[in-house]
């Protein structure tokens, strides 16, 4: 006989940072909310991702600085050393990998946590191994995602690493092999190399960054060709071994040796496990799809990486908010996706909203585009050492509006927060163009960009 159902309100599966919003603010409305969360609350972005991550940039920067300090103002001695960036995310960010602040936080509205796997058991019904909970309100999926580990052979045997075992290392490797070059691998690859790792970055596709501007790429290629990062596109790997140190052996029959293999090839979510085909939802697809208030089926709402609106804890959050409202009958925002910001901290920033030149053509935009380049600029001739860069934007000629900016610049994610109202808000380019841009800074290269739109 099976245990007998729990009545709540709102069943929230995943406490990442969008869960662990919605849940509270469900929580706050006094509704009755059980939150389930396997792993630590508060999700990837705080012990493995997003914080973390960038204690670690922010470190390797300074070093990064110190290193430009001959060109610039004089000498310097720099002798990179791991054991405070090791310390400070154990203690500052995570705590030791210890959610109890978290938790607290939650509890603290009101709402109860369950430590578990959750899953659909049936419309309107979750269970978390022997407890069953029945939800009067709704459910809300915001599960997140685990590391995509490609099926290479011999890889799965190996200890290689993923995010979530390079961040607590105590130790920078000698040597580091990064298999992908998308936004996580090329963040960590700049980290350990300026820390003294030798690292090479393995990329199947033509280029780093592959759903970035193609002169985006290039900008982060030369910046890390220049700090000895050495980069290989366009490979497939062939198989993995593992003995005592890595060797990748490429199908073109190169062989790369590494101390540490860093897996940064994607990430993905086990709908099958999370029990969608129980209210309708195809448990082998990719992503739930949503409509703009977040609903995924009957009493049900999705949130976060799983919908396919971009894994980054903004949209998570800014989900979380709208669902919510709706659950609790106060909706009238509906979600707005065409100024979807997103930045990739490595040095130079690279910091997008809104449509690529490519994405924004294959909708049938009639495209204008025009690039400015960072060290063209005054501010980026004043700041010499590190100003590679470009100001690359996109423009619907017939609507004259922005769609889309690129900025890869130091500090590109602040420029680009500029772009991303006048994206968002479709501000014409001819008011853009009016507008007073402050000297010299690094966002009035905007400008000169916007007057190239019509050259």
């Amino acid at each position: 006989m099976g245990a007998v159902p729990e009545e709540v309100d709102v069943v929230v599966i995943g406490m990442g940072p969008g869960g662990e919003d919605a849940a509270a603010r469900l929580a706050n409305a006094g509704l009755d909310v059980i939150a389930v969360e396997s792993r630590l609350v508060g999700g990837e972005c705080p012990y493995f991702a997003c914080i973390p991550t960038k204690m670690m940039v922010r470190a390797a920067d300074a070093l990064g600085e110190a290193w430009r300090v001959p060109e610039l103002a004089g000498q310097t001695t720099v002798r990179p050393d791991w054991t405070p960036v090791a310390n400070r995310i154990r203690d500052e960010a995570t705590t030791d990998w210890n959610d109890e602040i978290a938790v607290r936080r939650f509890e603290d509205t009101g709402g109860r946590l369950v430590r578990g796997v959750g899953r659909i058991s049936a419309p309107g019904e979750v269970t978390v191994g022997d407890q069953v909970f029945r939800a009067r309100r709704g459910i809300v999926l915001n599960p997140g995602t685990d590391p995509l580990v490609p099926p290479i052979d011999g890889l799965a045997e190996s200890p290689y690493w993923t995010n979530r075992d390079a961040v607590p290392a105590t130790r920078v490797p000698e040597s580091l092999l990064v298999l992908g070059g998308g936004p996580v691998g090329v963040e960590f690859a700049q980290v350990f190399a300026r820390f003294g790792a030798s690292v090479t970055v393995l990329e199947s596709r033509p280029r780093l960054l592959a759903m970035a501007e193609p002169e985006a790429s290039e900008v982060l290629a030369g910046a890390f060709h220049a700090c000895g990062i050495e980069i290989r596109t366009g490979c497939a790997v062939d198989r993995v071994k593992h003995d005592g140190l890595f060797q990748v052996h490429l199908e073109s029959g190169e062989v790369f040796t590494g101390e540490r293999l860093l897996v940064a090839t994607g990430r993905r979510t086990d709908l099958g496990a999370l029990g969608v085909a129980a209210v309708g939802l195809d448990e082998q697809a990719r992503t739930v799809p949503v409509d703009g208030r977040m609903r995924a089926a009957d009493g049900v709402w999705a949130i976060g990486d799983i919908t396919g609106h971009g894994a980054f804890t903004h949209t998570s959050v800014y989900q979380a908010r709208i669902a919510a409202a709706d659950i609790l009958g106060q909706g009238t925002e509906v979600a707005d996706y065409r100024a979807m910001p997103s930045v990739i901290f490595t040095d130079p920033e690279v910091a997008t909203v809104g449509l690529t030149e490519s994405r924004a053509r294959d909708t049938g935009i009639q495209v204008r585009t025009a690039i400015t380049q960072i060290p063209a600029s005054t501010r980026g001739w004043i700041h010499k050492a590190g100003n590679e860069g470009i100001i690359k934007l996109v423009a619907d000629a017939d609507r004259g509006v922005l769609v889309g900016a690129t900025v890869v610049a130091p500090a590109g994610g602040e420029i680009v927060g500029a772009l991303a109202v006048a994206v968002h808000a479709e501000v014409p380019v001819q008011r853009l163009r009016e507008m007073i841009y402050a000297y010299p800074t690094f966002h009035r290269a905007i400008e000169a960009a916007l007057a190239g739109l019509d050259a």
